[in-house]
């Protein structure tokens, strides 16, 4: 009779750690929805579009430059020295519109990092808060495609964060 109570009492726990609440967010609708994240994209736009606009008028100024080259170099009005010179100018100023692409790069990419931390720690501040009111074990992310191979509808918690984030 002991064995029979023990396994009862076992099997309701065992069934109690199953009954456990998981629920699945797709953060990227949240942050769609977000006027925050618009606000940091016009920004960042704005940003980028500044710094190419400088890096476009490199360029032009290099090709200027170039061609007036070329057109000396045509007329036979450079020495061999002064071709070798001229040259070597001109792979410097190429060098350093290179390294001002790579710099607007890793600044657009470091303002998108500082601008959108603080709203995913919000993201991720109200899910935390959702998935503890709710009682629930795991609340996954289903906006990163093949993690989960079934949702339940009901377990959708992407309008409750949401609402905890005021959209």
């Amino acid at each position: 009779m002991k064995k029979i109570l023990f396994a009862f009492v076992l099997s309701v726990f065992a069934l109690s750690a199953f009954a456990q609440k998981v629920g699945h967010v797709n953060t990227g609708i949240l942050l769609e929805g977000m006027s925050e994240v618009k606000a940091a994209d016009s920004a960042l736009e704005a940003l980028q579009k500044q710094l190419v606009g400088k890096g476009e008028g490199m360029v032009k100024a290099f090709q200027a430059e170039y061609q007036a080259v070329v057109a000396q170099v045509n007329a036979g009005k450079l020495t061999p020295k002064q071709q070798q010179e001229q040259q070597a100018i001109l792979q410097k100023k190429q060098q350093e519109i290179q390294a001002y692409e790579q710099k607007v790069q890793n600044d657009v990419l470091k303002k998108r990092e500082e601008l959108l931390k603080p709203i995913l720690d919000k993201v991720d501040q109200a899910i935390k808060e959702v998935g503890k009111e709710g009682s629930f074990l795991f609340i996954f992310d289903t906006a990163i495609p093949n993690v989960i191979l079934f949702a339940d509808e009901p377990l959708d918690v992407t309008d409750k964060v949401k609402t905890k984030l005021g959209i």
